[in-house]
């Protein structure tokens, strides 16, 4: 199997003792142009891997910032074969780690190899399926593995007794949720980090990243002091439903400046 570029690109952020930044856009939000125009920009700004939401019409691990998003976009005319020509287009003038982060029904509705098959065709490195235990996730597993993609593993303050057997297993990084509950913006967080990442750390073998919430640089400085870097969703999402023109731009100068906060 040929080296993943998640593997590649989490292998040298380690060497050179950086923090990975992972934004999020809902694809086909603004329509596909505007998300191949924000993609560039993000990584120009200083994004390691970038996250590709696919639209569903229920969406029940997203907050209303990212639920809005889903459906404008599906109002605008998203699929998933659109979103497949996208990644085409992008992987003529990026060769950085994307992924999808998108529910199983989609999967299914597509037929699972075949879909598999066609993250690989067009460069999609790893998805992200946020309503599939992790009990489950031999459902989708063995085309996974077939292809090349890695199906990324989801923890969260409420899977405690879990923690070991997802951590153990899980590929390309661990996604760590900060907080139980949906995705969104938040000031302040409930969780205990300290206990929450100390079963992680002990039995995760790959890099571990946390994600919901962080909409600052000062936020993301602040949790990346627990794991190897910050997922970002809702903040930049906002972004492009205040800025729809200037959108690029203004995702460009908010990444820019957590770039700058996590290098510190």
């Amino acid at each position: 199997m040929t080296e993943n570029r998640i593997d590649r690109t989490l292998q040298v952020l380690k060497q050179t003792g950086k923090k990975a930044l992972i934004p999020f856009i809902t694809a086909g939000h603004g329509g596909y142009d505007l998300t191949e125009q924000l993609v560039l920009k993000m990584e120009e700004a200083g994004a390691n891997i970038i996250e590709l939401g696919v639209p569903f019409s229920d969406p029940i691990a997203e907050g209303p910032v990212i639920q809005h998003a889903s459906e404008q976009s599906l109002k605008q005319g998203t699929t998933l074969a659109g979103i497949f020509e996208l990644v085409k287009r992008l992987r003529k003038q990026t060769d950085m780690p994307l992924l999808l982060m998108m529910y199983l029904n989609t999967i299914f509705s597509h037929g699972t190899e075949d879909f598999f098959r066609t993250c690989k065709e067009v460069g999609i490195d790893g998805v992200i399926v946020p309503d599939m235990p992790f009990e489950e996730k031999d459902e989708i597993q063995g085309d996974a593995d077939k292809y090349g993609i890695h199906n990324i593993s989801l923890v969260t303050p409420a899977s405690e007794g879990r923690t070991q057997m997802i951590a153990e297993n899980a590929t390309g990084f661990l996604y760590c949720v900060s907080s139980n509950g949906v995705t969104g913006m938040r000031s302040k967080f409930q969780t205990d980090f300290s206990s929450f990442f100390a079963p992680i750390h002990k039995y995760a073998k790959i890099p571990c990243m946390v994600g919901f919430g962080i909409s600052s640089p000062e936020a993301a400085k602040q949790m990346s002091e627990y794991c190897d870097g910050v997922i970002i969703g809702s903040a930049i999402v906002n972004l492009v439903e205040q800025y729809p023109t200037q959108a690029p731009e203004k995702v460009y100068k908010f990444l820019h400046d957590i770039r700058m906060a996590l290098d510190e």
